[in-house]
């Protein structure tokens, strides 16, 4: 999924999964061919797991 897609699955904003991944919070997502982000659905399950554990959603 792009970083579009993430963040409306999260409720994030691209800026703040971009400054996540810059500062370690999550790790750096695969790119394709024309070096877009791409995303896993590991990557949205981590990212759901560190919401959990921050605002105990």
């Amino acid at each position: 999924m792009t970083i579009t897609e993430l963040a409306d699955k999260t409720g994030l904003t691209p800026k703040t999964i971009i400054r996540w991944e810059k500062t370690g919070k999550i790790r750096k997502p695969k790119r394709n061919w024309k070096g877009w982000r791409i995303y896993a659905e590991e990557d949205f399950q981590h990212i759901h797991r560190l919401l959990n554990s921050v605002y105990e959603i």
